[in-house]
């Protein structure tokens, strides 16, 4: 994963010249303090950096297109320390190509009701400044998020920091490229998608590649390459001796280090590949896959590029929290009890999201037609987590999050040699899942115990994508009414 520390949010606070200089001064003072308390929360994950005061309409557009070309700042807080007439920021924000949040707080926390003057009152008016800003962002219809409370309270300081890590990934997927080793898998809809308009709406790029390609660089290692990387999978993992196949897991080390050296060369974030198309390869790609995940790297089956990209996006708006985040399937359920999920993929889940040590297992695999493949095998930890499905409804794109809780299997499963997760998801199985089915919501996912639907939601504001949320609130009859509105008011975009 690529060092975020170096990049920055820019607060920015706006006033006027109407008070005087010592008043000026005194915002700057105060807006210095206030950015250099956010950007010391080990919460946010980027530095926060204080700009100089804003007070007139040439240095706001200044600013705003220094912040579109600073290739370190991915975007902004904003805040009205005093009354700032509103108009000085059009021609600013209409240029402004960075996402930004509207800080909506005050320096001073108590009111000096003994000693509060008029001075004070012009000095610390932000209930003012800030309804006269928030007018004109709405009048303009600007994608924001507004966070109002005390700048130092956790809450404020965590609805921040959410903010922060959606633009990091924002950042990101500007920046992304995925590689798909050749097409997707032959006749499946839900994987399929305009990739010109994912482009023009999120920013990364998707290509394809000759498995011919990717095999040429993996021919390139030698069985001595290959065996140091077995090496490591025996210091890394537990491998019993029945599975402890050389030959097989020489293959499987080849395929990652052509496949890591074939990723890191084309600077990619994330990658697809299809199990029908993977001619001159002796295995089908598992621990491989599994392993590129966990360094950070996005992966979607069956040539599903969507979902590799929002792997990879989620992956770094998650980078230091507690918590893993997967490529993932909706596979089979348990109706008994409280009706549940159980999640996995033939091959490809990341060891992120592991409980404990996976194991290296080598097994015949039923599809594909190859070798038996090395993979890992684990299950997931219990707790809260989210499954997000990216999905192209034709004329725009959506993304369907529900908000699950992970359990523990209520059995052991000595036959399943993949790694899951089982889960239930809110409100419950029978409503969530009919809710994801009247949402057109993919069986693919990523699947994240690091991440929060906030994080989602301040994501697709920036990105402006329709976000579904699935939740504990959820009801069938108002989440129908819910999509009648959101294809009402997408028709007459």
């Amino acid at each position: 994963m690529k060092n975020i520390k170096d990049l920055e949010i820019w607060f920015v606070t706006g006033s006027q010249y109407l008070y005087g200089e010592q008043a000026l001064a005194q915002v700057a003072v105060n807006s210095q303090k206030i950015a250099a308390s956010l950007d010391a929360q080990k919460s946010i994950p980027v530095r926060i950096v204080f700009k100089p005061v804003m007070t007139s309409p040439d240095a706001i557009r200044s600013l705003c297109r220094e912040a579109n070309n600073a290739e370190k700042c991915i975007g902004l807080v904003l805040w009205m320390h005093t009354f700032s007439p509103a108009k000085m920021w059009i021609a600013g924000l209409k240029s402004l190509t960075k996402p930004f949040l509207h800080l909506h707080t005050q320096f001073n926390k108590a009111l000096p009701w003994a000693t509060m003057d008029m001075d004070f009152m012009n000095l610390n008016q932000a209930a003012h400044g800030d309804r006269e800003f928030g007018f004109i962002t709405a009048r303009l219809g600007l994608a924001r998020k507004v966070v109002a409370g005390y700048w130092e309270d956790a809450e404020t300081v965590s609805e921040i920091a959410s903010w922060t890590r959606a633009a990091l990934g924002w950042h990101e997927s500007q920046n992304l490229k995925v590689a798909t080793f050749d097409d997707k898998m032959r006749e499946v809809a839900v994987t399929d998608g305009d990739k010109v308009e994912a482009q023009s709406r999120f920013g990364f790029s998707v290509n394809a590649y000759g498995v011919g390609d990717l095999v040429a660089r993996i021919n390139q290692f030698s069985d001595a390459d290959a065996d140091k990387l077995v090496q490591l999978y025996r210091d890394t993992y537990t491998i019993t001796k029945q599975h402890d196949r050389p030959d097989s897991l020489r293959v499987a080390a080849k395929i990652e280090l052509g496949l890591r050296a074939f990723l890191e060369e084309g600077d990619f974030g994330a990658f697809t590949d299809n199990f029908m198309i993977l001619h001159g390869l002796d295995q089908l790609p598992g621990i491989a896959v599994q392993r590129l995940m966990a360094d950070g790297y996005g992966f979607g089956g069956e040539g599903d590029w969507k979902t590799a990209a929002i792997v990879r996006i989620m992956k770094v708006m998650a980078t230091g929290l507690t918590g893993g985040t997967s490529f993932m399937e909706d596979y089979t359920y348990d109706f008994t009890g409280t009706p549940k999920e159980l999640g996995s993929h033939m091959l490809e889940v990341c060891p992120s999201i592991a409980a404990a040590k996976p194991t290296v297992e080598v097994h015949p695999l039923g599809i594909g037609g190859k070798a038996d493949p090395a993979r890992l095998v684990f299950t997931a930890p219990s707790g809260p987590a989210v499954v997000a499905s990216l999905i192209d409804m034709g004329n725009r794109f959506r993304l369907i999050v529900n908000e699950i809780d992970v359990i523990q299997p209520a059995h052991p499963l000595p036959k399943l040699p993949v790694a899951r997760a089982v889960w239930i998801p809110r409100p419950s199985l029978k409503v969530a899942s009919t809710a994801w089915i009247y949402a057109g919501g993919a069986h693919h996912t990523s699947f994240s115990q690091a991440l929060t639907m906030e994080h989602l939601v301040d994501f697709c504001e920036i990105a402006g994508v329709e976000l579904i949320p699935i939740d504990a609130d959820t009801k069938i009859n108002d989440f129908r009414r819910l999509l009648r509105w959101e294809e009402t008011a997408y028709s007459r975009r």
